[in-house]
């Protein structure tokens, strides 16, 4: 396959951009909540873990811990049976008491709206941050690289990284889409790497991407 042209490229992205958009107009997060403070618990019990188990622990969670003053004087044995079943349980635990501590605090208890000052909460890492902050504040920071996002920005030909080299796939995502995209632009490609391409078998004959996916029937 000959080498693809950076202008190349930019059509062919703006291609998927627009197929994405026309499939999944309303691509948002799975996770549920309702305020910035339960879409970051929720994204730390979502590590290694899938979002319908989290979607099933945190309702009961957020109506025995209402608030971020709650989380930070929770009883933490009492705390790690309620996440137990969303795995790394202890950690899990540990890192949202702490990060309700530090935003009690030192944030008057809101969870703050800026990249620097979330990547030093407890628990939080790039990652957690752009989901709070792209769903939660519709800032545009960065983009969420999970394991859908990195199957099929490897399976597009959009990177060349893998799994664990989620910032530097993350730069080359960025390079490529439009900034007012970038949290779509994930969404989008979780909804479809559940829906049509997934990890074992995807359903290329199914997928509206397939004309613009040099992996197309290969995967």
């Amino acid at each position: 396959m000959p080498r693809e042209s950076k202008a190349d490229k930019a059509a062919r992205v703006r291609t998927i951009l627009a197929l994405l958009k026309t499939h999944y107009p309303h691509a948002d997060c799975s996770l549920d909540y309702q305020t910035p403070w339960q879409l970051l618990v929720a994204t730390i019990l979502a590590a290694q873990c899938t979002d319908e188990r989290v979607n099933k622990v945190t309702p009961d969670l957020f109506q025995a811990y209402p608030s971020t003053s709650a989380f930070a004087e929770a009883d933490p044995e009492e705390l790690r049976q309620a996440i137990r079943s969303t795995g790394f349980f202890r950690n899990k635990a540990k890192n949202i008491m702490g990060a309700a501590r530090t935003i009690e605090d030192d944030h008057d208890g809101d969870v703050p709206a800026d990249m620097d000052t979330l990547l030093a909460l407890p628990g939080v890492a790039r990652k957690t941050a752009n989901v709070v902050l792209g769903t939660a504040f519709g800032r545009n920071d960065g983009i969420v690289v999970d394991t859908h996002v990195t199957r099929l920005s490897n399976r597009l030909k959009l990177t060349s990284h893998k799994s664990n080299q989620g910032d530097k796939i993350e730069k080359d995502l960025m390079a490529l889409i439009p900034r007012n995209d970038w949290t779509f632009f994930a969404h989008a490609l979780v909804h479809h790497g559940r829906d049509i391409c997934t990890a074992r078998t995807p359903d290329c004959d199914a997928c509206p991407l397939a004309p613009h996916c040099p992996s197309a029937g290969k995967a």
